[in-house]
């Protein structure tokens, strides 16, 4: 998989990592799960914070990466918030999400509720919103968003991390083999699988896109050659 291409062919270097594709995953399952995979696992695994007695929140959590990292949450036992549009809310709760929240009606961040972890991967205000919703050594997570956002975690990040009791990570994820694998044996376990809202051909890929900047597509759309 390269990051930004559509294309019948792609050539990208040995070192990217590859797995085999199970038996009984469809090609369009194996298409949905590359980066979305790496977002999830990368941005709860080996935490703390996401964990049994522990509350994570995961902003944008009917996307394709969101759907995973909701599973995710749930398979290490964390009480699991999902945050998206009204036309998600039941996809999240099918999936193991115990509360959501439709964002167009409410505000995590003002509701006075506070969780260990928040994955943000729809930022589109400050962080310092964001902050608000977390408890005192818990860590914002930001992987996807407006670009203030972004430009602030991983900017102001670190020197927050250092002088408060909170800590504010960019994440970049990190494409490698083992993460893949590890994915491939959630998926044979049904623990994690990667939901496909809808297939595209290449050439309605415009429509693709429409769909998921107008937020209507619940976990990933994915393009047929």
């Amino acid at each position: 998989m390269h990051v930004g291409a559509l294309a019948e062919y792609v050539c990208v270097p040995e070192s990217a990592g590859f797995v085999k594709k199970p038996a009984g995953m469809s090609f369009e399952e194996a298409a949905a799960i590359p980066q979305a995979a790496f977002i999830a696992l990368q941005g709860l695994r080996d935490r703390e914070q996401a964990q049994p007695g522990r509350k994570v929140l995961i902003n944008g959590g009917g996307g394709g990466a969101g759907t995973l990292a909701v599973q995710f949450a749930r398979f290490l036992g964390a009480e699991v918030t999902a945050v998206d549009n009204s036309l998600k809310l039941e996809m999240m709760r099918s999936i193991g999400a115990d509360h959501v929240i439709d964002y167009t009606q409410e505000d995590y961040t003002r509701s006075g509720r506070q969780y260990d972890l928040i994955l943000d991967l729809a930022a589109h205000r400050s962080i310092f919103d964001g902050l608000r919703a977390l408890r005192r050594g818990g860590i914002y997570l930001l992987a996807g968003g407006a670009f203030l956002p972004t430009l602030q975690a991983a900017l102001l990040g670190p020197l927050l991390s250092r002088l408060g009791s909170k800590k504010v990570v960019f994440l970049l994820a990190d494409t490698n083999r083992e993460d893949l694998e590890r994915m491939t044996e959630f998926y044979q376990t049904g623990e994690v699988v990667p939901v496909v809202d809808r297939t595209y051909p290449l050439s309605e890929a415009a429509e693709a896109f429409q769909l998921i900047g107008e937020g209507g597509a619940k976990g990933k759309v994915v393009i047929t050659v």
